[in-house]
Protein backbone atom coordinates (compact mmCIF):
# COMPACT_ATOMS: atom_id res chain seq x y z
CA UNK A 1 0.00 0.00 0.00
CA UNK A 2 1.18 3.74 -1.09
CA UNK A 3 2.02 5.73 1.82
CA UNK A 4 -0.32 8.51 2.60
CA UNK A 5 0.31 11.71 4.13
CA UNK A 6 0.03 11.69 7.96
CA UNK A 7 -2.86 9.33 7.47
CA UNK A 8 -5.09 9.17 10.65
CA UNK A 9 -5.16 4.92 12.01
CA UNK A 10 -8.65 5.61 11.86
CA UNK A 11 -8.86 6.10 8.26
CA UNK A 12 -6.75 2.93 7.48
CA UNK A 13 -8.77 0.38 9.82
CA UNK A 14 -11.45 2.04 7.68
CA UNK A 15 -9.94 1.09 4.30
CA UNK A 16 -8.48 -2.10 5.63
CA UNK A 17 -12.21 -3.15 6.65
CA UNK A 18 -13.28 -2.02 3.66
CA UNK A 19 -10.91 -3.37 1.02
CA UNK A 20 -10.35 -0.05 -0.42
CA UNK A 21 -8.03 0.36 -2.76
CA UNK A 22 -5.33 3.37 -1.68
CA UNK A 23 -4.79 6.15 -3.64
CA UNK A 24 -2.26 9.21 -3.76
CA UNK A 25 -4.22 12.18 -2.26
CA UNK A 26 -4.81 14.93 -4.53
CA UNK A 27 -2.64 18.24 -4.19
CA UNK A 28 -3.43 21.54 -5.22
CA UNK A 29 -0.47 22.99 -6.71
CA UNK A 30 0.32 26.11 -5.21
CA UNK A 31 2.56 29.12 -5.62
CA UNK A 32 3.98 30.33 -2.15
CA UNK A 33 3.92 29.66 1.23
CA UNK A 34 0.94 31.67 3.09
CA UNK A 35 2.02 32.63 7.24
CA UNK A 36 0.30 30.29 9.45
CA UNK A 37 -2.21 33.52 10.91
CA UNK A 38 -1.27 36.48 8.86
CA UNK A 39 -4.31 37.12 6.88
CA UNK A 40 -4.45 40.32 5.21
CA UNK A 41 -7.58 41.70 4.41
CA UNK A 42 -8.76 42.94 1.30
CA UNK A 43 -11.77 43.58 -0.96
CA UNK A 44 -13.97 41.28 -1.78
CA UNK A 45 -14.35 40.79 -5.54
CA UNK A 46 -17.66 42.18 -6.77
CA UNK A 47 -19.83 38.77 -7.93
CA UNK A 48 -23.09 39.92 -9.77
CA UNK A 49 -26.22 38.58 -7.94
CA UNK A 50 -29.00 39.81 -10.17
CA UNK A 51 -29.12 42.85 -8.35
CA UNK A 52 -30.43 41.21 -5.00
CA UNK A 53 -29.61 42.29 -1.31
CA UNK A 54 -26.37 40.81 -0.28
CA UNK A 55 -27.69 40.30 3.30
CA UNK A 56 -25.96 42.20 5.84
CA UNK A 57 -21.98 41.43 4.20
CA UNK A 58 -20.57 41.82 7.92
CA UNK A 59 -16.66 42.49 6.26
CA UNK A 60 -13.95 42.12 3.54
CA UNK A 61 -11.55 39.31 2.62
CA UNK A 62 -8.90 39.04 0.41
CA UNK A 63 -9.53 38.75 -3.13
CA UNK A 64 -6.92 35.92 -3.73
CA UNK A 65 -6.55 32.52 -2.05
CA UNK A 66 -4.10 33.00 0.06
CA UNK A 67 -5.21 32.15 3.46
CA UNK A 68 -4.44 29.97 6.47
CA UNK A 69 -5.96 26.92 5.05
CA UNK A 70 -7.79 23.67 6.20
CA UNK A 71 -6.75 22.69 9.71
CA UNK A 72 -6.07 19.15 11.47
CA UNK A 73 -8.32 18.26 14.18
CA UNK A 74 -7.56 20.04 17.43
CA UNK A 75 -7.91 18.76 20.81
CA UNK A 76 -10.59 18.33 23.61
CA UNK A 77 -9.83 20.46 26.52
CA UNK A 78 -11.17 19.78 30.14
CA UNK A 79 -13.39 22.83 29.98
CA UNK A 80 -14.89 21.30 26.11
CA UNK A 81 -15.46 17.79 28.55
CA UNK A 82 -17.25 20.11 30.96
CA UNK A 83 -19.43 21.83 28.19
CA UNK A 84 -20.30 18.00 26.89
CA UNK A 85 -21.46 17.07 29.63
CA UNK A 86 -23.53 19.55 30.62
CA UNK A 87 -25.01 19.64 27.43
CA UNK A 88 -25.77 15.74 27.64
CA UNK A 89 -27.00 16.42 30.85
CA UNK A 90 -29.39 18.24 29.56
CA UNK A 91 -31.05 15.77 27.42
CA UNK A 92 -32.76 14.14 30.26
CA UNK A 93 -35.89 16.63 29.38
CA UNK A 94 -36.68 14.60 26.37
CA UNK A 95 -37.29 12.12 28.17
CA UNK A 96 -40.45 14.31 29.94
CA UNK A 97 -41.20 16.34 27.12
CA UNK A 98 -44.77 16.14 25.32
CA UNK A 99 -45.62 17.92 22.44
CA UNK A 100 -44.05 19.69 19.96
CA UNK A 101 -43.43 23.04 21.61
CA UNK A 102 -41.78 21.00 24.51
CA UNK A 103 -39.89 18.94 22.47
CA UNK A 104 -38.87 21.27 19.75
CA UNK A 105 -37.32 23.35 22.75
CA UNK A 106 -36.05 20.27 24.97
CA UNK A 107 -34.04 19.00 21.52
CA UNK A 108 -32.50 22.58 21.54
CA UNK A 109 -29.65 22.47 24.00
CA UNK A 110 -26.03 23.98 22.08
CA UNK A 111 -22.79 23.82 23.56
CA UNK A 112 -20.31 26.56 23.75
CA UNK A 113 -16.65 25.97 22.53
CA UNK A 114 -14.45 28.93 22.56
CA UNK A 115 -17.15 31.34 21.87
CA UNK A 116 -18.73 29.33 19.08
CA UNK A 117 -21.84 27.78 19.62
CA UNK A 118 -22.82 24.45 18.22
CA UNK A 119 -26.26 22.81 17.51
CA UNK A 120 -27.65 19.71 15.84
CA UNK A 121 -28.14 22.18 13.16
CA UNK A 122 -24.62 23.20 13.02
CA UNK A 123 -22.16 25.80 14.11
CA UNK A 124 -24.87 28.55 14.71
CA UNK A 125 -25.05 32.35 15.72
CA UNK A 126 -28.88 31.98 16.07
CA UNK A 127 -30.09 32.02 19.54
CA UNK A 128 -31.60 28.80 20.90
CA UNK A 129 -35.25 30.52 20.36
CA UNK A 130 -34.88 30.82 16.96
CA UNK A 131 -33.30 27.18 16.59
CA UNK A 132 -36.24 25.75 18.74
CA UNK A 133 -38.65 27.96 16.08
CA UNK A 134 -37.47 26.57 13.33
CA UNK A 135 -38.08 23.04 14.42
CA UNK A 136 -41.25 23.54 16.26
CA UNK A 137 -43.11 25.51 12.84
CA UNK A 138 -44.64 23.19 10.48
CA UNK A 139 -44.28 24.20 6.64
CA UNK A 140 -47.43 25.96 5.54
CA UNK A 141 -47.37 23.04 2.79
CA UNK A 142 -46.47 19.95 2.45
CA UNK A 143 -43.94 19.45 -0.66
CA UNK A 144 -44.97 17.42 -3.86
CA UNK A 145 -42.14 15.39 -3.63
CA UNK A 146 -40.07 13.71 -0.80
CA UNK A 147 -36.79 13.39 -2.17
CA UNK A 148 -34.84 12.00 1.38
CA UNK A 149 -33.63 15.08 3.64
CA UNK A 150 -34.30 14.30 7.29
CA UNK A 151 -37.34 17.57 8.07
CA UNK A 152 -38.02 19.38 11.31
CA UNK A 153 -40.96 16.36 11.76
CA UNK A 154 -38.22 13.79 11.12
CA UNK A 155 -35.60 15.25 13.15
CA UNK A 156 -38.24 15.71 16.39
CA UNK A 157 -39.71 12.00 16.05
CA UNK A 158 -35.73 10.54 16.11
CA UNK A 159 -34.94 12.32 19.27
CA UNK A 160 -37.88 11.45 21.10
CA UNK A 161 -37.78 7.55 19.88
CA UNK A 162 -34.10 7.15 20.98
CA UNK A 163 -33.57 6.02 24.62
CA UNK A 164 -31.25 7.97 27.13
CA UNK A 165 -28.31 5.88 25.81
CA UNK A 166 -28.74 5.91 22.09
CA UNK A 167 -29.36 9.60 22.61
CA UNK A 168 -26.35 10.12 24.92
CA UNK A 169 -23.74 7.91 22.98
CA UNK A 170 -24.94 9.49 19.75
CA UNK A 171 -24.64 13.46 21.37
CA UNK A 172 -21.01 12.61 23.10
CA UNK A 173 -19.78 11.70 19.42
CA UNK A 174 -20.99 14.39 17.34
CA UNK A 175 -20.16 17.15 20.55
CA UNK A 176 -16.66 15.53 20.61
CA UNK A 177 -16.23 15.91 16.94
CA UNK A 178 -17.36 19.10 16.54
CA UNK A 179 -15.65 20.28 19.71
CA UNK A 180 -11.87 18.92 18.04
CA UNK A 181 -13.47 21.30 14.82
CA UNK A 182 -13.34 24.53 16.60
CA UNK A 183 -10.30 25.62 15.52
CA UNK A 184 -11.92 25.19 11.52
CA UNK A 185 -14.97 26.99 12.61
CA UNK A 186 -13.18 30.25 13.72
CA UNK A 187 -10.70 29.94 10.66
CA UNK A 188 -13.93 30.14 8.69
CA UNK A 189 -15.33 33.27 10.07
CA UNK A 190 -11.99 34.75 10.06
CA UNK A 191 -11.35 33.86 6.86
CA UNK A 192 -14.46 34.67 4.69
CA UNK A 193 -16.50 36.76 7.09
CA UNK A 194 -13.55 38.79 8.11
CA UNK A 195 -14.33 37.89 12.38
CA UNK A 196 -11.30 38.72 14.29
CA UNK A 197 -9.68 35.53 15.34
CA UNK A 198 -9.47 35.42 19.81
CA UNK A 199 -6.39 36.67 21.49
CA UNK A 200 -4.27 33.47 22.21
CA UNK A 201 -5.46 31.57 19.24
CA UNK A 202 -2.61 30.57 17.36
CA UNK A 203 -1.36 29.22 20.48
CA UNK A 204 -4.23 27.17 21.73
CA UNK A 205 -4.47 25.86 17.72
CA UNK A 206 -1.27 25.40 16.33
CA UNK A 207 -3.38 22.52 13.93
CA UNK A 208 -4.14 25.19 12.20
CA UNK A 209 -0.91 25.60 10.06
CA UNK A 210 -0.78 21.80 9.17
CA UNK A 211 -2.58 22.42 6.03
CA UNK A 212 -1.07 25.13 4.75
CA UNK A 213 2.60 22.92 5.55
CA UNK A 214 1.58 20.06 4.11
CA UNK A 215 0.25 22.35 0.45
CA UNK A 216 2.83 24.76 0.84
CA UNK A 217 0.29 27.56 1.18
CA UNK A 218 -1.95 29.81 -1.23
CA UNK A 219 -0.75 32.49 -3.55
CA UNK A 220 -3.06 32.37 -6.79
CA UNK A 221 -6.13 34.53 -7.89
CA UNK A 222 -9.08 32.15 -8.14
CA UNK A 223 -9.70 31.40 -11.90
CA UNK A 224 -12.70 32.08 -13.81
CA UNK A 225 -13.91 28.97 -13.94
CA UNK A 226 -12.81 25.77 -11.49
CA UNK A 227 -14.49 22.27 -11.14
CA UNK A 228 -13.79 18.95 -9.37
CA UNK A 229 -14.88 15.13 -9.33
CA UNK A 230 -15.64 13.00 -12.81
CA UNK A 231 -19.13 13.33 -14.34
CA UNK A 232 -19.11 9.38 -13.91
CA UNK A 233 -20.14 9.86 -9.83
CA UNK A 234 -22.74 11.60 -10.41
CA UNK A 235 -25.98 8.92 -10.23
CA UNK A 236 -29.51 8.86 -9.81
CA UNK A 237 -30.52 8.23 -6.46
CA UNK A 238 -32.28 4.81 -6.52
CA UNK A 239 -34.99 5.48 -4.04
CA UNK A 240 -37.33 8.59 -3.22
CA UNK A 241 -35.53 9.21 -0.02
CA UNK A 242 -32.10 8.51 -1.05
CA UNK A 243 -30.89 12.10 -1.93
CA UNK A 244 -28.29 11.60 0.67
CA UNK A 245 -26.68 8.56 -0.20
CA UNK A 246 -26.76 9.20 -3.75
CA UNK A 247 -24.70 12.46 -2.91
CA UNK A 248 -22.49 10.21 -0.35
CA UNK A 249 -22.16 7.87 -2.77
CA UNK A 250 -20.32 10.80 -5.47
CA UNK A 251 -18.00 12.11 -2.84
CA UNK A 252 -16.88 9.02 -1.79
CA UNK A 253 -16.30 7.79 -5.01
CA UNK A 254 -14.34 10.81 -6.07
CA UNK A 255 -12.20 10.64 -3.05
CA UNK A 256 -11.44 6.87 -2.95
CA UNK A 257 -11.83 6.33 -7.00
CA UNK A 258 -14.00 3.25 -6.63
CA UNK A 259 -18.08 3.00 -6.46
CA UNK A 260 -19.84 1.80 -3.82
CA UNK A 261 -22.91 1.22 -4.18
CA UNK A 262 -25.73 3.53 -2.34
CA UNK A 263 -27.47 0.95 -0.34
CA UNK A 264 -23.88 0.76 1.16
CA UNK A 265 -23.84 4.73 2.04
CA UNK A 266 -27.36 4.45 3.61
CA UNK A 267 -26.34 1.72 5.53
CA UNK A 268 -23.30 4.10 6.99
CA UNK A 269 -25.95 6.74 7.15
CA UNK A 270 -28.46 5.80 8.92
CA UNK A 271 -31.18 6.73 6.07
CA UNK A 272 -34.62 5.72 6.90
CA UNK A 273 -37.68 6.26 4.80
CA UNK A 274 -37.93 9.52 6.48
CA UNK A 275 -34.56 10.44 5.58
CA UNK A 276 -30.98 11.51 6.16
CA UNK A 277 -29.67 14.09 8.31
CA UNK A 278 -27.29 16.52 7.41
CA UNK A 279 -24.88 16.09 10.63
CA UNK A 280 -25.05 12.19 9.28
CA UNK A 281 -24.03 13.52 5.89
CA UNK A 282 -20.84 15.10 7.22
CA UNK A 283 -19.84 12.29 9.81
CA UNK A 284 -19.54 10.08 7.32
CA UNK A 285 -17.73 12.61 5.01
CA UNK A 286 -15.12 12.74 7.79
CA UNK A 287 -15.09 9.25 8.75
CA UNK A 288 -15.38 7.50 5.03
CA UNK A 289 -13.53 9.83 2.51
CA UNK A 290 -9.86 11.72 2.55
CA UNK A 291 -11.61 14.85 2.33
CA UNK A 292 -11.66 15.61 6.33
CA UNK A 293 -7.86 15.63 5.53
CA UNK A 294 -5.81 18.75 5.76
CA UNK A 295 -4.42 18.03 2.63
CA UNK A 296 -8.06 18.97 2.06
CA UNK A 297 -10.88 20.71 3.27
CA UNK A 298 -9.91 19.35 7.36
CA UNK A 299 -12.39 18.32 9.31
CA UNK A 300 -16.07 18.61 7.64
CA UNK A 301 -18.36 20.34 9.72
CA UNK A 302 -22.10 21.43 9.42
CA UNK A 303 -22.20 25.61 9.27
CA UNK A 304 -25.36 27.55 9.64
CA UNK A 305 -25.50 30.14 6.93
CA UNK A 306 -28.08 32.52 8.30
CA UNK A 307 -25.75 34.90 8.60
CA UNK A 308 -23.67 35.03 5.44
CA UNK A 309 -23.90 37.31 2.16
CA UNK A 310 -24.30 36.04 -1.10
CA UNK A 311 -20.79 36.86 -1.54
CA UNK A 312 -19.28 35.52 1.69
CA UNK A 313 -21.34 32.30 0.52
CA UNK A 314 -19.75 32.19 -2.83
CA UNK A 315 -16.35 32.65 -1.68
CA UNK A 316 -16.56 29.65 0.58
CA UNK A 317 -17.73 27.67 -2.73
CA UNK A 318 -14.91 29.17 -4.56
CA UNK A 319 -12.41 28.22 -1.27
CA UNK A 320 -13.94 25.10 -0.50
CA UNK A 321 -13.70 23.77 -4.77
CA UNK A 322 -10.41 25.46 -5.50
CA UNK A 323 -7.94 25.59 -2.70
CA UNK A 324 -9.59 22.38 -0.62
CA UNK A 325 -10.35 20.43 -3.81
CA UNK A 326 -12.63 18.72 -1.73
CA UNK A 327 -16.79 19.08 -2.63
CA UNK A 328 -19.48 20.48 -0.53
CA UNK A 329 -22.62 19.33 1.06
CA UNK A 330 -25.20 21.21 -0.38
CA UNK A 331 -28.49 21.77 1.69
CA UNK A 332 -31.12 22.89 -0.15
CA UNK A 333 -34.99 22.69 -0.07
CA UNK A 334 -35.88 21.73 -3.55
CA UNK A 335 -38.24 24.25 -5.23
CA UNK A 336 -39.17 25.34 -8.67
CA UNK A 337 -38.39 29.04 -8.11
CA UNK A 338 -35.01 28.35 -7.90
CA UNK A 339 -34.49 25.18 -10.26
CA UNK A 340 -36.40 25.34 -13.34
CA UNK A 341 -35.83 21.70 -14.19
CA UNK A 342 -38.24 20.68 -11.93
CA UNK A 343 -41.67 19.89 -12.66
CA UNK A 344 -43.26 20.16 -9.22
CA UNK A 345 -42.00 22.02 -5.54
CA UNK A 346 -39.88 18.99 -3.51
CA UNK A 347 -38.24 19.02 -0.09
CA UNK A 348 -35.39 19.47 1.49
CA UNK A 349 -32.50 17.71 -0.29
CA UNK A 350 -28.98 17.08 -0.83
CA UNK A 351 -26.87 17.83 -3.69
CA UNK A 352 -22.87 17.80 -4.17
CA UNK A 353 -21.14 20.94 -5.19
CA UNK A 354 -17.69 20.91 -7.22
CA UNK A 355 -17.59 23.86 -9.57
CA UNK A 356 -17.72 27.36 -10.05
CA UNK A 357 -18.14 30.05 -12.97
CA UNK A 358 -17.52 33.66 -11.94
CA UNK A 359 -19.04 34.17 -15.34
CA UNK A 360 -17.90 38.12 -15.89
CA UNK A 361 -20.59 39.93 -16.93
CA UNK A 362 -23.24 37.87 -16.13
CA UNK A 363 -24.44 36.10 -13.14
CA UNK A 364 -21.97 33.77 -11.34
CA UNK A 365 -22.26 30.43 -11.60
CA UNK A 366 -22.49 27.09 -9.55
CA UNK A 367 -22.07 23.87 -10.63
CA UNK A 368 -23.42 20.61 -8.70
CA UNK A 369 -24.26 17.04 -9.18
CA UNK A 370 -28.37 16.64 -9.03
CA UNK A 371 -29.23 13.58 -7.68
CA UNK A 372 -32.88 13.71 -8.08
CA UNK A 373 -34.39 12.73 -11.75
CA UNK A 374 -38.21 12.34 -10.85
CA UNK A 375 -38.70 10.58 -14.39
CA UNK A 376 -37.13 7.53 -12.57
CA UNK A 377 -40.07 7.13 -10.34
CA UNK A 378 -42.65 8.65 -12.30
CA UNK A 379 -41.89 8.84 -16.50
CA UNK A 380 -44.37 11.23 -17.48
CA UNK A 381 -42.35 13.67 -15.54
CA UNK A 382 -39.36 15.34 -17.61
CA UNK A 383 -35.81 14.09 -17.18
CA UNK A 384 -32.94 15.65 -14.63
CA UNK A 385 -29.22 15.85 -16.12
CA UNK A 386 -26.82 14.76 -13.14
CA UNK A 387 -24.62 17.36 -13.99
CA UNK A 388 -25.86 21.29 -13.29
CA UNK A 389 -24.55 24.94 -13.62
CA UNK A 390 -26.71 27.08 -12.87
CA UNK A 391 -27.00 30.88 -10.84
CA UNK A 392 -25.58 30.79 -7.92
CA UNK A 393 -27.64 32.92 -6.24
CA UNK A 394 -30.80 30.75 -7.08
CA UNK A 395 -28.81 28.51 -5.25
CA UNK A 396 -28.05 30.06 -2.16
CA UNK A 397 -31.31 31.36 -1.80
CA UNK A 398 -32.50 27.68 -1.92
CA UNK A 399 -30.15 27.13 1.00
CA UNK A 400 -31.52 29.94 2.83
CA UNK A 401 -35.10 28.36 2.09
CA UNK A 402 -34.28 25.12 3.97
CA UNK A 403 -35.52 25.67 7.81
CA UNK A 404 -31.81 24.79 8.68
CA UNK A 405 -29.74 27.20 6.66
CA UNK A 406 -26.76 25.29 6.51
CA UNK A 407 -24.09 23.19 4.56
CA UNK A 408 -21.47 20.27 5.61
CA UNK A 409 -18.06 21.78 4.42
Amino acid sequence: MPALPRPTLRKVAHRIADEDASRPLWRHPVTIAAAALALTLGAVPLLPDGGQDDRGEIAPTAETTRAPGAVSRGGVTPAMRAEIDRVLAEGAALDRAEGRTAIAQASVRCATFEGQRYFGFGWTNQSEEVLAARLETRPTARATERTGDLDADGLLARAQSRTSTARTEAERAELTMAARSVGKVWMLRHEIQGVPLPEGFAARHPEVTAGVEARGGFGESYPKRSKILSSKVAQAQNNTYWCGPATMQAIGWGSQEKRKNQSYWARRLGTTTAGTAISDMVRVVNNKTDYDEDTHAGPYVVLDISDFSFKQWYRLMMRHIHDYQAPVVLHPSLLTQYYPYLDDDASGHFQVGRGFDQNPGGNPQLGYFEPWDQSKFDPSEPAIGRVQWRNAYRSFRANLAHFQHNIGV
